[in-house]
């Protein structure tokens, strides 16, 4: 087994909190109303989209166009997203600043919109303390997807197998250990 020279950070529910029933909890209040919306309206499959770099609007439109009647609420998603990442991981983020200071290479390799990230990265300063990110709304590419991977392993020339990667996703760290 080769030493480890690089350490990769997903970012969502690794360094950032993400719950979307932060907001929907006030904006739909039922329980049983609000798993029917995330099931059948506002699914993570639709989420991913935006992440693979799919504009909101377009999402938007897609979902009004399916869904007029939950119009308000769809556009609630995108409106009250930074109540959806409400706070950092302070444990998380003290290992990989820590992990940064000690002159480890760290990079960061994430499912993120485009447009939310840069929200996030002013929001969150750790976010600009490694050697660099991998934003999948950027390049159009998803994990677990072996391309992103790929990707992020050329662009900041790591040895994958040398890597060490650290993810909340289980599909997620099995497309990195395929990917080497």
């Amino acid at each position: 087994m080769n030493q480890i020279r690089h350490i990769v950070f997903d970012i969502g529910r690794v360094l950032i909190h993400y719950d979307p029933d932060l907001p929907f909890s006030r904006l739909i209040p039922d329980a049983t109303e609000r798993r029917w919306f995330f099931a059948n309206v506002c699914t993570s499959d639709w989420n991913i989209e935006q992440d693979r770099g799919r504009s909101w609007q377009e999402a938007e439109s897609l979902l009004i166009a399916e869904h007029p009647a939950h119009e308000e609420n769809i556009r609630n998603f995108r409106r009250y997203w930074h109540e959806m990442v409400s706070h950092a991981y302070e444990d998380s983020v003290a290992i990989m600043e820590a992990l940064i200071e000690a002159g480890h290479d760290v990079t960061m390799l994430t499912n993120f919109a485009a447009d939310t990230f840069a929200e996030a990265r002013k929001r969150f300063a750790f976010l600009n303390s490694s050697r660099g990110i991998t934003v999948s709304g950027e390049i159009g590419l998803i994990k677990p997807d072996r391309a992103i991977y790929d990707h992020h392993a050329t662009a900041f020339r790591l040895d994958p197998s040398a890597t060490l990667f650290i993810d909340d996703s289980q599909k997620n760290v099995d497309g990195a250990r395929a990917a080497g």
